[in-house]
């Protein structure tokens, strides 16, 4: 099985840049033609953020 660099798991708590909402990461992917991790959130399970658009509760 191949390592992920994913910087945030499933459950992790962490905030939208933009917004400064707090949110838990309910699935994330990397999506291979953009060369970059998406993440589902449970408070917008609608909406995918990537990496550069959270950052991490500290």
């Amino acid at each position: 099985m191949k390592s992920s660099k994913n910087r945030y798991s499933d459950g992790a708590i962490v905030t939208i840049k933009e917004t400064g909402e707090s949110v838990t990461v309910m699935k994330w992917q990397y999506v291979k033609n953009m060369k970059r991790y998406s993440y589902i959130v449970k408070e917008h399970p609608g909406t995918f953020f990537f990496e550069e658009e959270l950052e991490a509760n500290e």
